[in-house]
């Protein structure tokens, strides 16, 4: 069949996927909800500017992964690949500003990268996350990954792992990115281009190289632990002692870093066990104390996570199957039309879930319509029925039927459908 596939990347999200992707988020946002935080929707496109000096200009995801492009008034516009930067745009653009502080937030919708499609990675993604603004006490960092945790418990997700790191600051970055570039300056001759490249802008992003991974040698390199200063250093105790009051297992893991550049002190990603190789991270986040003055406002600290709905949904529990109106009201040719019409909107305004077929198709058309939708009860109105202000009620599975007077039928279907009898016993 000839047409127009749909873009490389993306996806039709059909019932099923949908209510899937519905519930993850539902439970996130319940959970963000008793942690305190509020939920908020930033524009879908930006400033790339916002992108550009807040995730870093030379990230990936700047560099190969962004879809940018200038409006009709020539400004440079970038469908938005994250989520934190746009927040605290949002924060210091609205009266957000004047809240109390520290000022939790959760978020979601779309998100757009230009990446190689993968398992539950697509071009076009979903996200949920949540920021706390304005505090920069460690523990909340804990509170963070704790909310985290406790939505993937929600959601009945198992064999996870937190995987956690500490990037040092503004104070101690500079020795640690001395201590990368000595180790590797005399391997330089050996290494691909672009972790070369790596080295030259950021070298803690050579930490996350998948070529260097393979070959060893980032077993060996310097680990930003061992030249974290003494601020640093209290900080990721006390957020690791507080992680095991809360009682989540982690995992210090030396060569965690994130791809994007505002993230300091703690990191920190859930790993999946079905999740396997260089795409076994769940979700992730961390710190970012820096992050608002790289966009131009006054100093604010931050810590988040933000978590790719797509890839939460494929490994939590399915959802129960989608239900759908359990009543379906006919009518019969060539009359019942208009009152058929009537009907539905009566049970409708009274709570009920209802199909309407008053087409001028025949009656079994109509039926068969019916039992393939899934419907328990079929209301049929014919002419018989408008003038004896009655319908015709019959239950699809056993196809017994009944009249039922107008005047109280909504009760008496409720009790149809309540406790299973069949819609020709008890019926007058």
């Amino acid at each position: 069949m000839a047409g127009i596939s749909r873009p490389r990347g993306t996806e039709d999200l059909l019932p099923e996927p949908l209510a899937r992707l519905n519930r993850v988020l539902a439970a996130g946002l319940q959970v963000a909800e008793a942690h305190g935080y509020r939920q908020i929707e930033t524009p879908i496109f930006e400033s790339t500017d916002l992108f550009v000096r807040g995730v870093g200009e030379s990230t990936d995801v700047v560099t190969r992964e962004m879809y940018t492009f200038p409006d009709r008034g020539g400004r440079s516009l970038t469908l938005r690949p994250e989520g934190t930067a746009p927040v605290v745009r949002a924060f210091w653009e609205s009266p957000l500003r004047q809240a109390p502080l520290p000022v939790r937030i959760s978020y979601s919708g779309p998100m757009f990268r230009y990446d190689r499609p993968g398992k539950g990675r697509y071009r076009e993604f979903h996200q949920f996350g949540v920021e706390v603004l304005g505090e920069s006490e460690p523990e909340v960092d804990a509170e963070v990954i704790g909310l985290a945790w406790r939505w993937l418990e929600r959601l009945g997700v198992s064999g996870t792992s937190l995987q956690l790191n500490s990037l040092g600051d503004r104070e101690c970055r500079p020795a640690y990115r001395a201590a990368l570039l000595e180790f590797f300056e005399p391997r330089m001759a050996a290494l691909p281009e672009l972790d070369r490249e790596r080295l030259r802008r950021n070298p803690l992003r050579v930490l996350d190289s998948k070529e260097l991974a393979g070959e060893g040698i980032l077993d060996h390199a310097p680990r930003t632990i061992d030249h974290l200063c003494p601020g640093c250093r209290e900080a990721f105790e006390r957020v690791q002692e507080a992680l095991v009051a809360l009682g989540i297992p982690f995992a210090v893991n030396h060569r965690l870093v994130r791809g994007l550049d505002y993230y300091a002190r703690t990191a920190f990603e859930v790993w999946h066990q079905e999740l396997a190789g260089a795409q076994n991270a769940l979700f992730g986040g961390g710190r970012y104390d820096g992050l608002s003055e790289l966009l131009g406002y006054p100093p604010l600290p931050g810590v988040g996570f933000a978590a790719g709905l797509e890839r939460v949904a494929m490994i939590s529990a399915p959802p129960p199957p989608l239900g759908g109106p359990e009543l379906a009201v006919l009518s019969a040719p060539p009359a019942g039309q208009k009152a058929a019409v009537a009907l539905a909107d009566r049970l409708r305004a009274a709570g009920m879930a209802v199909l309407l077929d008053a087409g001028v198709r025949g009656l079994r058309a109509k039926l068969s319509f019916a039992e393939r939708s899934g419907v328990r009860l079929a209301l049929i109105v014919g002419e018989s029925e408008v003038q004896e202000r009655t319908v015709a009620v019959r239950r699809m599975a056993g196809r017994t039927q009944v009249s039922v007077p107008l005047e109280g039928l909504e009760g008496r279907l409720r009790d149809l459908l309540g406790n299973g009898e069949s819609a020709g016993e008890g019926a007058s």
